[in-house]
């Protein structure tokens, strides 16, 4: 690497399913990087196939950072990941290696690359009320709560994402206060590193469709019987049996629903959550789009123009 007062540092963003994996290791190799996992379901040991996770050969070409290191009942928040990725790219930029972050987990990224607002400590109790509430009236209920106590906050968080709203009445009722009013304090960004966000943005019909094709794979490969044994040695009510493709394997382990509507519904929920990732990178300042998906040689070609051109602007 050149020698900068500011090494270079990558984050690959876009939504599930737009290649980011298949970018990452590209430019590790071309670069000579690490890479670290920013996908919140991936740090936990035994989410594999769920979480498409790098294979053993992928791993193999570059080292690979932040993966199956929780147990499934470790609780971990976006601070807790902030702090671990601040620690592992301050060691990858001392060995003179580029540190490249990929993963979808929005709200990981931001605090990591941002910093968190210093809100309240967890409340449990709290926090079981409000879930037992969103089990009885829908996530929407919630939103309506949020609402009255922080009209902006209920605006920015999606209806159906519940942990989120969760945490946002549990911080304005702890706190007395309204969450935004607290997003802008006491935030500590990342600093010493030049920061290069790359974001994927494919033809969303054919982005789509890939991920249609990924979510039966998932359950051709394995999905119901990985979820299987994990609700064997977890118990079936483990909060991550609850995201993306786990929840609709459950409710198919739960004969609840046939094959073909488990799929259907998993291919659903993925292209949602592949809209609201959008959504919130579209947010994101200052990041260079792509059109197309990371593997793709034109998309890949132009990603290390650009990671190429950055790292000579650090020895100039």
């Amino acid at each position: 690497m050149p020698a900068s007062a500011e090494p270079l540092l990558v984050a690959i963003v876009g939504p599930t399913g737009s290649g980011k994996t298949a970018l990452s290791l590209a430019l590790a190799q071309h670069f000579g990087g690490e890479i670290v996992n920013c996908d919140s379901v991936a740090l936990y040991r035994g989410f594999e196939i769920g979480t498409a996770k790098p294979t053993a050969e992928e791993r193999a070409r570059a080292p690979h950072h932040l993966l199956d290191i929780l147990d499934p009942t470790a609780v971990f928040t976006a601070g807790d990941y902030a702090r671990a990725a601040r620690r592992v790219v301050a060691e990858i930029a001392a060995r003179g290696h580029l540190p490249i972050v990929v993963g979808g987990t929005g709200l990981y990224l931001r605090a990591f690359l941002e910093g968190l607002f210093a809100g309240p400590k967890r409340s449990e109790e709290l926090r079981e009320r409000l879930r037992k509430t969103a089990r009885s009236k829908g996530s929407r209920h919630l939103q309506r709560m949020l609402a009255r106590l922080d009209r902006e906050a209920a605006r920015k968080i999606h209806p159906n994402d519940a942990p989120k709203l969760i945490r946002a009445l549990e911080v304005c009722l702890e706190s007395r206060q309204k969450m935004t009013a607290l997003w802008q304090r006491g935030r500590e960004p990342l600093i010493g590193f030049r920061i290069l966000r790359v974001g994927l943005d494919p033809d969303r019909t054919a982005l789509y469709e890939r991920i249609n094709q990924r979510a039966r794979r998932m359950f051709d490969f394995g999905l119901p019987e990985e979820t299987a044994r994990l609700v064997e040695r977890y118990g079936a009510s483990l909060p991550l049996l609850q995201s993306l493709g786990y929840k609709q394997a459950l409710q198919l382990l739960r004969s609840e629903v046939d094959r073909e509507s488990a799929i259907a519904a998993a291919q659903q929920a993925h292209r949602n959550y592949a809209k609201r990732q959008m959504t919130w990178f579209r947010r994101e300042p200052e990041v260079h789009w792509l059109r197309g998906f990371g593997d793709d040689a034109e998309t890949r070609k132009r990603a290390l123009a650009l990671v190429e051109e950055n790292w000579q602007k650090m020895s100039s």
